[in-house]
């Protein structure tokens, strides 16, 4: 399996590159800029070798290359930026971590948007695609600690689809060396992407990186 991830020299979605690189995926950096993308991965491979295979692209190219997107960009211009990879995305597997937040004087919120979530939006924009929701509260500083064990985190998983759900599950255990859990149906994104702010609230005044971990649910395969 092939991954891009779209927005993937941003600190989240290269943290994210990262890790499955580590855990021996084939994982394109998609940027707006390909040489930015290449440069990259360039350092992450000097930084962390022995490394998978991690290469950088322009994200249209790194997209057509893949058989899974991931979505890990800033919110604004994701309609524009989404929908113009509609062609080259298809009937792929999308994964979207995307957070619409808004900053004022009291800190970090939810932003409103029309289709309630960016995971939702995705959907919209990429009607082949099978869109779900993921990582949005992993702290992409923890993920560029490659020696930080994330194996007590939990990746929160939203989708329609049974097996897209499944397998971004896998992709989150290779990610965190934990676990994700699936949390239901794709409308699901709406609680999920606004708690992030939440979380940077937390980390802001108690100076850490804060992640979710759920209590009471049985680990894979048990009921």
């Amino acid at each position: 399996m092939t991954i891009a991830i779209v927005g993937g020299t941003g600190p989240q979605g290269s943290g994210i590159g990262l890790r499955l690189a580590l855990a021996g995926e084939t994982v394109i950096l998609g940027s707006r800029d390909g040489e930015r993308a290449a440069s990259e991965a360039a350092k992450l491979t000097s930084e962390h070798a022995p490394l998978g295979v991690i290469t950088g692209a322009n994200n249209r190219d790194a997209v057509a290359s893949a058989d899974t997107v991931i979505l890990a960009v800033p919110y604004k211009g994701h309609e524009e930026l989404v929908g113009g990879l509609a062609d080259v995305i298809g009937h792929k597997l999308v994964v979207s971590c995307v957070n619409p937040l808004s900053f004022d004087k009291q800190g970090p919120v939810g932003t409103q948007i029309p289709d309630l979530s960016a995971a939702e939006e995705a959907a919209r924009l990429l009607p082949e695609a099978n869109v779900t929701g993921a990582f949005h509260h992993l702290s992409a500083v923890n993920l560029h600690k490659v020696e930080t064990d994330l194996s007590h985190e939990d990746v929160l998983v939203c989708g329609n689809d049974e097996s897209g759900k499944a397998e971004v599950m896998r992709l989150a255990s290779l990610v965190t060396g934990g676990r994700g859990i699936d949390v239901g149906a794709l409308r699901l994104a709406r609680h999920l992407e606004p708690f992030t702010a939440v979380l940077i609230s937390v980390n802001k005044k108690y100076r850490t990186n804060s992640s979710v971990a759920l209590t009471g649910v049985p680990e894979t395969g048990e009921k």
